[in-house]
């Protein structure tokens, strides 16, 4: 259900919201959306949409190979820009400030490492709540930006089987948050929501009034 409400915020079309109440039953998963075989450049190009150039163009950036994240320029404003993938079919331009480039993005590269490996996802999952648990991974520690800002970003939504593209957004630091913390606002798309609520890498979205990808 929760799944549900966020392709409706994410996208607002009626689609998702007929799926939501007459989901039709899907025999085969979606088509993975990242492209290993795109040049390089082009790969680059797609983690720096994430934020506008300003930003992006002075970030540190990494690419998403098969074998997991490689760095491949060094940045001077302490942001990170990289193609995150929540799940595996995802594909989802983002870019860390330097809280989230410190804390959560190395989440993200362990993540890929571990699905080079040949892990499952349950496995994955496991191992991440271990390493919190650890103190291998930490929350952001502080309040701070992510910017999802590219109209190429597409979303898994588990519970109908199908991939929604989503819009530019921003999203903000919130360790272990659930909507109660920010008042359970009703499901609007012009209303901030918690994603991945009560989870360390927790976040408010917010989807701006004028969505401007480039």
């Amino acid at each position: 259900m929760r799944a549900i409400i966020l392709a409706i915020l994410l996208t607002g079309t009626t689609v998702m919201a007929q799926a939501q109440a007459q989901p039709q039953p899907q025999t085969e998963a979606p088509k993975a959306k990242y492209d290993f075989s795109l040049p390089r450049e082009e790969r680059i190009k797609l983690a720096e949409s994430a934020a506008p150039p300003e930003i992006s163009g002075k970030a540190t950036v990494y690419d998403l190979e098969k074998t997991g994240y490689v760095k491949v320029r060094d940045g001077s404003n302490g942001f990170t820009c990289f193609v995150d993938r929540q799940a595996p079919v995802n594909l989802e331009p983002t870019c860390f400030d330097a809280e989230g480039s410190a804390t959560t993005f190395l989440t993200r590269i362990f993540v890929e490492e571990q699905r080079a490996k040949g892990k499952s996802e349950d496995e994955i999952t496991a191992a991440l709540a271990a390493g919190y648990k650890s103190g291998k991974f930490h929350a952001p520690g502080k309040p701070g930006i992510v910017y999802m800002m590219s109209d190429q970003g597409f979303l898994l939504i588990p519970s109908v089987n199908k991939i929604v593209q989503i819009p530019p957004h921003l999203m903000f630091y919130a360790p272990y948050a659930t909507d109660k913390d920010i008042g359970a606002p009703p499901a609007s798309a012009n209303m901030p929501r918690i994603i991945r609520p009560g989870q360390p890498d927790a976040y408010i979205i917010v989807i701006p009034g004028s969505h401007g990808g480039h």
